[in-house]
């Protein structure tokens, strides 16, 4: 890729490929995994294996340039299909909000050992918060990370909790950002149940579970009953436990089983805050620390509701996202750094021949949509490519990173797609 048409200067790949921040699903075993699945008379081809749990494993599947999800219940131990009508079910009930995972359909899978499995077709999300906290291991994220995960759950939970529904499992793990919307998601409602009908005794996960749901599993592993199921307020609960782990960048599993936690939960949540008060301003901290304790009252009719959380004053400051942000969250515009010098800038014939330049390289990884290059500040000299979707920037982000331009190491980060349509290209990115 020329830089200009009097240039020698050329994109060329490195010796050794290091694609930035790759995610690496799990192989996937042909011996018991499918290879493919027939979905509405159309094959789809299984990539990779994207998690395994008790009664149900998750593909990403492909199918020409469409991917998706696919969730394939295994039959329980009874023969039946408890899992999947009970997931099916809620999912049905609660689409059309932009938190929650689309569900495409429903289908049955038959392998070639004659065995029948019961899938759900689901859209493809990307990272989800439990792989954010292991990439930023004991630092914690950014407050524009914190507050748009913490706006998006809490979006998702009001419009749940409306529904009548209790999500009884929020954890990292359930919460997965979308490349193509540019927000995080709720994603597995196997042990949701319709608020006042609990209908399942064992909900939500170890070092994510209210003190209620922990006495209630007690009180159930003992073969006795509780007085009243869980309400709502288990998801407001489990949520800041999740965002003080992602402000610490810590997981507190251990911390939130203490007894030093059970005596005053409220003294610890104020000693982790005072440890990294330094890393982060003032008056957002204290916002977000008022928001994360209003959560995690031990008495559940104290606690904070996800549509009175909304109107915490954390969530009115306008915070720009870090360089370590735009790496770990994909979106359909990808920016490339370290290109161009700003001599080709002031040249109208060398411009527009690095705009075509550019143009040609990037539409070898995908669809363009636009392309801008900035003369002046903000984003002088940066590179803006817009694709048809995130798939596509993904790729010619995984392929770009590490080629060298003129001598210099290409370096690449996404770009929120709403700033870039709306021409804020932010000044600085700490």
């Amino acid at each position: 890729m020329a830089c200009s048409s009097s240039s020698n200067a050329k994109m060329s790949n490195p010796n050794v490929s290091t694609p930035a921040m790759a995610v690496t699903p799990d192989a996937v075993d042909q011996k018991t995994s499918p290879v493919v699945f027939e979905i509405y008379g159309k094959i789809w081809n299984v990539q990779a294996r994207l998690g395994q749990g008790v009664s149900a494993s998750v593909y990403r599947v492909n199918s020409g340039r469409a991917s998706s999800a696919v969730k394939e219940f295994q039959v329980d131990a009874q023969g039946g299909d408890y899992g999947y009508l009970k997931e099916s079910s809620v999912l049905e009930k609660i689409q059309g909000h932009k938190n929650i995972v689309t569900l495409y359909g429903m289908f049955t899978n038959h392998n070639p050992f004659g065995v029948a499995t019961h899938c759900l077709l689901l859209e493809l999300l990307d990272v989800s918060v439990s792989e954010l906290l292991v990439r930023v291991s004991n630092q914690g994220h950014s407050m524009w990370l914190i507050q748009h995960c913490a706006r998006d759950v809490l979006e998702a939970l009001s419009f749940l909790h409306r529904e009548g529904y209790v999500h009884a499992d929020l954890k990292p793990r359930n919460i997965l950002w979308s490349a193509d919307d540019e927000c995080f998601k709720l994603i597995d409602f196997g042990l949701s149940f319709k608020d006042g009908h609990q209908d399942v005794k064992y909900i939500q996960t170890d070092g994510y579970r209210a003190p209620e749901a922990e006495l209630q599993n007690s009180l159930a592993k003992a073969g006795l009953e509780s007085d009243s199921g869980c309400t709502t307020a288990v998801d407001l609960w489990s949520l800041g436990i999740v965002l003080l782990e992602m402000f610490s960048g810590i997981k507190l599993k251990e911390t939130v089983k203490s007894q030093e936690w059970k005596d005053n939960s409220s003294a610890i949540v104020d000693h982790i805050f005072s440890s990294n008060a330094l890393v982060y301003p003032a008056i957002p901290v204290f916002h977000l620390r008022d928001l994360i304790k209003s959560m995690l009252h031990n008495d559940p009719k104290l606690r904070s509701t996800a549509e009175s959380a909304l109107n915490n004053p954390f969530f009115s400051i306008p915070f720009a996202p870090h360089i370590e942000d735009l790496v770990l969250l994909p979106t359909p515009v990808l920016r490339l750094l370290n290109v161009i010098d700003d001599n080709h800038l002031y040249n109208e014939d060398d411009y527009e021949d690095i705009i075509e330049d550019m143009k040609e390289e990037c539409q070898k990884y995908g669809t363009v949509v636009s392309l801008l290059i900035p003369k002046e500040n903000p984003g002088k000299g940066q590179v803006f490519v817009e694709y048809a979707n995130a798939g596509d920037s993904k790729e010619a982000q995984r392929l770009l990173t590490g080629r060298t331009f003129d001598g210099k190491f290409v370096v690449t980060t996404f770009y929120p797609l709403s700033a870039y349509k709306r021409g804020y290209l932010y000044q600085t990115v700490q």
